[in-house]
């Protein structure tokens, strides 16, 4: 069931991805934070009616106990949606997506966990395809990054271009390890318990950062920001399976929910108009194969 709720989580992230694009395109500087708001803010609504419906048993010091996760998570999103506006001269998104399978092989290290030989092969072809997917995004922008260096600080280029997506990967990685060993391993912490801290930590950090955009005198329009609401529902829904995908058996999962830019890439193309070339086709493929023989091996 747990390979189900993964690919749940993969559809729903990558379409979070599309409505993300959307929603951050323009010039406003505020951008990434007003999206945190509105992911904040969903994430909380839902974590309430949650907790009253179920009737769950989450105390404070599980928001305590799961707040380096959290803070990893919540990180690495907010230096995502800064990204975001400068899809055009970077490699972010399949480079953050690497995150998955470096989680992967980090559990195969540490926990020495045996997996049947298919399993292997899966994980290092979602690995290639991604990598393939940075690699060519990388060769193909080559002269946007050239044309875009003529007016702007090499240095600002690098923050750009490669940090950002290395800055996410890194701790969106990190956060999806210990999530691994928190739900999967260890057990330190229930999904219920885990869901729920997560997500009044993000409604946290949103009340924070309005706060701070009313300080700037910056205005928050409702009719204006459906694009980030939209990704914001999106985003919690897929929190939600992702949770008790993790709690499975993370080792098969993270490497799964790690590559919806996958279908991110193939929702953009459809809806925003943005052309894929045959390698690029040609490595989605192999990453979609990959994700094929993992949930096979579940069944």
């Amino acid at each position: 069931m747990y390979i189900t709720y993964a690919l749940i989580t993969f559809a729903l992230w990558g379409i979070a991805d599309l409505f993300y694009k959307l929603g951050n395109r323009g010039e406003d500087d505020y951008n990434h934070i007003k999206t945190g708001i509105f992911v904040g803010l969903v994430m909380g609504i839902h974590a309430t009616i949650y907790l009253l419906i179920n009737r769950v048993d989450v105390s404070i010091m599980d928001v305590v106990k799961y707040l380096p996760i959290s803070f990893f998570y919540i990180s690495s999103m907010v230096i995502g949606y800064k990204g975001l506006k400068y899809l055009e001269v970077s490699i972010s998104s399949p480079i953050q997506n690497t995150s998955g399978v470096i989680t992967a092989i980090l559990l195969l290290i540490f926990f020495k966990e045996k997996l049947p030989i298919p399993a292997y092969l899966a994980i290092a072809l979602i690995f290639i395809g991604i990598i393939g997917l940075s690699l060519i995004e990388l060769k193909e922008n080559k002269d946007k990054r050239i044309k875009y260096r003529k007016n702007n600080p090499l240095s600002k280029i690098f923050v750009l271009t490669i940090l950002f997506p290395l800055v996410y990967c890194v701790l969106d990685g990190l956060g999806t390890f210990l999530d691994a060993i928190y739900l999967d391993k260890l057990e330190i912490i229930s999904e219920d318990a885990a869901l729920v801290a997560y997500e009044y930590t993000f409604l946290i950090y949103a009340i924070i950062s309005y706060i701070y955009i009313r300080i700037k005198n910056v205005s928050l329009e409702l009719p204006k920001e459906l694009s980030k609401i939209a990704a914001a529902i999106f985003e919690t829904g897929g929190q939600f399976f992702y949770v008790f995908a993790m709690a499975g058996d993370s080792t098969i999962v993270a490497p799964i929910v790690g590559s919806y830019c996958v279908l991110s890439l193939l929702l953009g193309q459809f809806f925003l108009k943005e052309k894929l070339s045959i390698k690029q086709y040609i490595s989605i493929a192999i990453v979609i194969i990959g994700i094929v023989i993992l949930s096979i091996l579940d069944i």
